[in-house]
């Protein structure tokens, strides 16, 4: 039967070989071979989402709980995988290292003055693997099998040893040295064998797996493989089955009967290890069950950041949640014979929204006609006795990041809606209020939202938003956005 091979962090060609981003949680127990390169670029590219903490990269709260998700995952999936009795084999690329958020804060001073600290910890792109033996980083190409790996490494080592290039040596203490620098024999290469079945993680050198040369362009197709990288991939899978077979056909075990796992046969220190695992399971299980929760809370705050970049009902649901933390009574409005995007009121008034996104283009007089039409359709309602003020939502160029938009709305829409005095709000803007209001009690301010949308006509400018001091250990300072 052929082996089921995933690649997980690097691409290689060949139709029947799986692929998995390192930022994805796929299950390693579908597959019988393990290629795995810890990649973790997709959370340190982004600078502008990013700061700085002696003199290393420190990851935004977002990207730092992804990060260490990410190595979790992998963490637990490749313990599991060499438990079932998979080969995983890892190519080790240049170790990263970033400061990533704790979670937690400490404040101190008062007033004006409070100070937020921000705290963070040493993660490295090694956090993935299921073991923790000191390494160091360092390059170089000049390598040697140890002398208990010879055997089994030396066809792989034949083909692939020139290609190869070590990023880290570990500490000298390390158990399953299979590859050693040249001179000085320190270990570059670990072979861990599973200790309860034939699996095993073998963690090599790492090669150039995107070498110019492994790839063509294709007219209609783009960049394609080319034959060299496709030699290059079919002798690097024929290598690694046949290490696979070599270690399965050494590594077998006889599996335990079930007997053998009764109460009488127990050894003493099993009893109080059982019984340890058994509380562990239980903590895990209610930390499983808490960040399932608080996961679940993320993203439903998290919509709010449809003001964004969205458009239709789920802009509109954004909008009703935004209007709701500057304190309206906000809801949208369907009838048999009316439907209005949001119905909003308070002490200060009662207005009624329309809502428009536009991926690379301006916001239409358009939709200012579509809302005068839902203002006659409110105010001909039995229980409505007085016009609601309009206001137009707007979230256009709604493709582009918010500070490198053109204006939202166009010359024409401003000059009517100015005229009819109307309100035009885009949400970029309407987003850096509530995202404001998420975090404070500031009711003066919400009030005078309020009292903006109410009063203005034509393009509705909130107040400035107040600036709260925060000193960060280790990661950016918290910044609000001030509407132009």
């Amino acid at each position: 039967m052929p082996r089921k091979i995933l690649t997980v962090g690097f691409n290689l060609a060949g139709d029947d070989i799986g692929f998995a981003a390192f930022t994805e949680k796929k299950s390693l127990l579908d597959w019988d071979i393990v290629l795995f390169r810890p990649d973790v670029s997709d959370f340190i590219r982004y600078e502008y989402d990013n700061g700085e903490y002696m003199g290393k990269l420190s990851l935004s709260d977002r990207k730092s709980f992804n990060m260490r998700e990410a190595n979790a995952h992998w963490r637990r999936e490749i313990t599991q995988a060499v438990e079932a009795g998979k080969l995983l084999i890892g190519f080790l690329p240049p170790p990263v290292e970033v400061y990533a958020a704790t979670g937690t804060r400490s404040t101190s001073g008062t007033g004006r003055n409070q100070k937020v600290t921000r705290h963070v910890e040493l993660v490295t792109s090694y956090d993935c693997l299921p073991f923790t033996p000191r390494w160091t980083a360092t390059q170089g190409t000049a390598m040697t099998l140890a002398a208990g790996a010879r055997d089994l490494l030396a066809p792989y080592w034949k083909l692939f040893g020139q290609a190869s290039n070590y990023n880290v040596v570990w500490d000298s203490n390390a158990k399953g040295v299979c590859v050693q620098t040249e001179h000085g024999q320190k270990p570059v290469g670990l072979f861990v064998k599973g200790k309860i079945s034939a699996g095993a993680l073998l963690l090599l050198p790492d090669m150039n797996f995107i070498a110019e040369e492994f790839f063509a362009e294709d007219e209609e197709e783009g960049e394609v493989w080319s034959a060299a990288g496709e030699q290059f991939s079919a002798s690097l899978i024929a290598e690694i089955v046949a290490l696979s077979n070599a270690i399965a056909s050494d590594g077998e075990k006889t599996p335990q009967p079930e007997w053998a796992s009764a109460a009488e046969f127990a050894l003493a220190p099993e009893i109080e290890l059982r019984q340890q695992l058994l509380q562990a399971e239980t903590e895990l299980e209610k930390a499983q069950r808490t960040k399932e929760e608080l996961t679940r809370q993320l993203e439903d705050v998290g919509q709010l950041r449809a003001l964004l970049f969205e458009k239709g009902k789920p802009l509109e649901a954004a909008i009703i949640s935004a209007l709701t933390l500057l304190g309206f009574k906000a809801e949208p409005y369907v009838d048999g014979k009316s439907e209005f995007d949001a119905v909003f009121e308070s002490a200060e008034g009662r207005l009624l929204g329309e809502a428009e996104g536009k991926d690379n283009k301006a916001v239409s007089i358009e939709k200012l006609r579509q809302l005068s039409t839902n203002l006659h359709e409110d105010l001909q309602r039995e229980e409505v006795n007085q016009p609601a003020k309009g206001i137009l939502f707007a979230n256009g160029y709604r493709l582009t990041k918010p500070d490198e938009r053109e204006t939202q709305f166009t010359e024409k829409c401003i000059t009517s809606a100015t005229s009819m005095s109307y309100g035009l709000v885009s949400t970029d803007q309407l987003y850096a209020a509530a995202q404001y209001l998420s975090g404070t009690s500031d009711e003066e301010f919400a009030r005078r939202c309020r009292v903006a949308m109410i009063e203005m006509k034509g393009v509705v400018r909130f107040p400035e938003i107040p600036v709260t001091a925060e000193e960060t250990t280790g990661g950016i300072p918290a910044t609000v956005p001030t509407p132009d």
